[in-house]
């Protein structure tokens, strides 16, 4: 017997049709969810994009915002071992005109043994000696800036940080303080320890035979 339009085909009982009714139900239900994740994970890819995005660019827009307040020279003293990779550092930071609380900052390299740094950081020699007082120093071994650390704690601006490391010699970027070191080196020094931080000066300190830490 045909069966009449609109009316639902069913093989027991009432049961049935109403679990029918519910999985039809669900059917339906799943569409705004789907949606609800969709959105979610659209928000969180626009999130880490951005972050990841601000971190790439932070130096670009303090590029952008030009050398409001002038010039500066950050000088940095390395142990001869080190002078070609930090050398190589310098020139593409002076090279992208790198701005450090709105002055361009300019990075020299002078590569003096780290026995006479330390004797003229001391003052038991010249500060003339290693080219006038540094912002920076990079000797070979944290051996050096504990010794200055015993003999002249005030200079020191902020915890080293090794930047390269290889055998016994780990390379720590030590910033200095001093009558003549401004607060703008002193800031300068830490941006510029951590670029040498970043891939492409690490490539550097390996091609030099200095493995990084």
């Amino acid at each position: 017997m045909e069966r009449p339009r609109g009316v639902e085909r069913t093989t027991t009982t009432g049961s049935h049709r109403a679990v029918g009714r519910k999985a039809r139900g669900r059917r339906i239900a799943t569409w705004p969810i789907a949606c609800v994740v969709l959105v979610a994970l659209l928000a969180l890819g626009w999130m880490g994009w951005t972050w990841a995005d601000g971190l790439l660019n932070s130096r670009a827009r303090a590029q952008g915002a030009g050398c409001a307040e002038g010039a500066a020279t950050l000088s940095v003293v390395v142990t001869p071992t080190a002078q070609g990779p930090v050398q190589t550092g310098a020139q593409r930071w002076n090279e992208a005109g790198t701005v450090v609380r709105a002055h361009c900052v300019h990075v020299t390299v002078r590569a003096e043994p780290s026995q006479r740094v330390l004797d003229a950081l001391a003052g038991r020699a010249d500060l003339a000696a290693i080219g006038g007082q540094p912002a920076a120093w990079i000797p070979e071994s944290s051996w050096w800036v504990t010794e200055l650390t015993t003999s002249k704690p005030e200079l020191i601006a902020a915890a080293p940080e090794s930047v390269a490391q290889v055998h016994s010699a780990d390379y720590p970027f030590l910033g200095l303080s001093g009558e003549s070191v401004t607060t703008v080196q002193k800031h300068a020094a830490q941006s510029f320890r951590a670029f040498l931080r970043e891939p492409a000066q690490q490539a550097a300190f390996e091609q030099a035979g200095l493995t990084t830490g």
